[in-house]
Protein backbone atom coordinates (compact mmCIF):
# COMPACT_ATOMS: atom_id res chain seq x y z
CA UNK A 1 0.00 0.00 0.00
CA UNK A 2 3.07 2.33 0.98
CA UNK A 3 4.78 1.23 -2.68
CA UNK A 4 0.91 2.37 -4.37
CA UNK A 5 0.76 5.50 -2.36
CA UNK A 6 4.50 6.69 -2.90
CA UNK A 7 3.93 6.16 -6.94
CA UNK A 8 1.35 8.45 -6.95
CA UNK A 9 1.43 11.62 -8.78
CA UNK A 10 1.17 14.89 -7.30
CA UNK A 11 -2.40 15.49 -8.47
CA UNK A 12 -3.67 12.23 -7.44
CA UNK A 13 -1.85 12.67 -4.14
CA UNK A 14 -3.71 15.92 -3.56
CA UNK A 15 -7.41 14.28 -4.52
CA UNK A 16 -6.15 11.05 -2.33
CA UNK A 17 -5.80 13.78 0.63
CA UNK A 18 -9.59 15.60 -0.26
CA UNK A 19 -11.05 12.55 -0.43
CA UNK A 20 -9.46 11.05 2.61
CA UNK A 21 -10.78 14.79 4.07
CA UNK A 22 -13.91 14.36 2.94
CA UNK A 23 -14.63 10.90 4.39
CA UNK A 24 -12.97 10.96 7.74
CA UNK A 25 -14.86 14.51 8.24
CA UNK A 26 -11.21 15.82 9.10
CA UNK A 27 -11.40 19.97 8.78
CA UNK A 28 -8.94 22.80 8.47
CA UNK A 29 -6.88 23.97 11.35
CA UNK A 30 -4.91 26.84 10.58
CA UNK A 31 -1.12 26.10 11.83
CA UNK A 32 1.44 29.40 13.64
CA UNK A 33 4.48 29.34 11.18
CA UNK A 34 7.28 28.00 13.07
CA UNK A 35 10.23 29.51 11.43
CA UNK A 36 12.69 32.32 12.31
CA UNK A 37 13.11 33.51 8.77
CA UNK A 38 9.67 35.32 8.47
CA UNK A 39 10.15 36.84 11.91
CA UNK A 40 13.46 38.00 11.16
CA UNK A 41 12.38 39.63 7.94
CA UNK A 42 9.53 41.19 9.13
CA UNK A 43 11.68 43.30 12.25
CA UNK A 44 12.36 46.25 9.39
CA UNK A 45 9.10 46.65 7.81
CA UNK A 46 7.88 47.57 11.33
CA UNK A 47 10.80 50.06 11.78
CA UNK A 48 9.30 51.90 9.00
CA UNK A 49 5.97 51.66 9.82
CA UNK A 50 5.46 52.25 13.57
CA UNK A 51 2.00 54.12 13.82
CA UNK A 52 0.52 50.79 12.00
CA UNK A 53 -1.49 48.40 14.64
CA UNK A 54 -2.93 45.05 13.77
CA UNK A 55 -6.13 45.04 15.06
CA UNK A 56 -7.31 41.17 16.33
CA UNK A 57 -9.15 39.36 13.73
CA UNK A 58 -12.98 39.39 15.60
CA UNK A 59 -13.67 35.08 15.32
CA UNK A 60 -16.71 35.03 13.18
CA UNK A 61 -17.09 31.14 13.18
CA UNK A 62 -17.53 29.43 16.29
CA UNK A 63 -17.50 25.08 17.40
CA UNK A 64 -20.22 24.16 19.79
CA UNK A 65 -18.64 21.81 22.28
CA UNK A 66 -22.03 20.04 24.87
CA UNK A 67 -19.69 19.04 28.01
CA UNK A 68 -22.66 17.76 30.40
CA UNK A 69 -25.99 17.80 31.23
CA UNK A 70 -27.99 17.09 34.07
CA UNK A 71 -29.38 13.55 34.96
CA UNK A 72 -32.77 14.84 35.48
CA UNK A 73 -33.11 16.66 32.34
CA UNK A 74 -31.44 13.79 30.13
CA UNK A 75 -34.34 13.18 27.64
CA UNK A 76 -35.04 16.58 27.22
CA UNK A 77 -31.48 17.15 26.06
CA UNK A 78 -31.71 13.91 23.79
CA UNK A 79 -34.76 15.46 22.54
CA UNK A 80 -32.55 18.78 21.52
CA UNK A 81 -29.96 16.88 19.75
CA UNK A 82 -32.60 15.14 17.76
CA UNK A 83 -34.03 18.11 16.80
CA UNK A 84 -30.74 19.96 16.43
CA UNK A 85 -29.65 17.21 13.50
CA UNK A 86 -32.34 16.44 11.25
CA UNK A 87 -30.74 13.30 9.73
CA UNK A 88 -30.54 11.92 13.48
CA UNK A 89 -32.98 9.28 15.12
CA UNK A 90 -33.41 9.08 18.65
CA UNK A 91 -31.29 5.79 18.93
CA UNK A 92 -28.40 8.07 17.54
CA UNK A 93 -29.12 11.27 19.54
CA UNK A 94 -28.95 9.35 22.94
CA UNK A 95 -25.85 7.76 22.26
CA UNK A 96 -24.74 11.14 21.57
CA UNK A 97 -25.80 12.74 24.33
CA UNK A 98 -24.62 9.75 26.29
CA UNK A 99 -21.01 10.28 25.24
CA UNK A 100 -20.29 13.58 26.03
CA UNK A 101 -18.15 15.70 25.46
CA UNK A 102 -19.25 15.99 21.97
CA UNK A 103 -19.20 18.79 18.75
CA UNK A 104 -22.88 19.95 18.82
CA UNK A 105 -21.80 22.25 15.52
CA UNK A 106 -18.61 23.48 14.28
CA UNK A 107 -18.44 26.65 11.90
CA UNK A 108 -21.28 28.39 12.64
CA UNK A 109 -21.73 32.09 12.72
CA UNK A 110 -22.08 33.63 15.94
CA UNK A 111 -25.88 34.69 16.69
CA UNK A 112 -27.06 30.56 15.78
CA UNK A 113 -24.22 29.62 18.32
CA UNK A 114 -25.53 32.27 20.93
CA UNK A 115 -29.15 30.89 20.55
CA UNK A 116 -28.63 27.27 20.72
CA UNK A 117 -26.36 27.94 23.75
CA UNK A 118 -29.29 29.27 25.39
CA UNK A 119 -31.24 26.52 24.28
CA UNK A 120 -29.33 23.36 25.50
CA UNK A 121 -28.32 25.65 29.02
CA UNK A 122 -32.22 26.08 29.37
CA UNK A 123 -32.69 22.14 29.53
CA UNK A 124 -29.76 22.10 32.34
CA UNK A 125 -26.80 21.28 29.71
CA UNK A 126 -23.41 22.74 29.91
CA UNK A 127 -22.31 23.95 26.55
CA UNK A 128 -18.91 25.47 25.71
CA UNK A 129 -18.52 28.02 22.94
CA UNK A 130 -15.22 28.01 20.87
Amino acid sequence: MVDDISSLSLLQAADLVSLLKTRLNITEIALPAASAAPVAASAPAEEDAPAQEEKPKEKTAFTLRLESFDAASKAKVIREVKATFANMNLMEAKKFAESVPQTLKENIPKEEAEKLKAAFEALGAKVTME
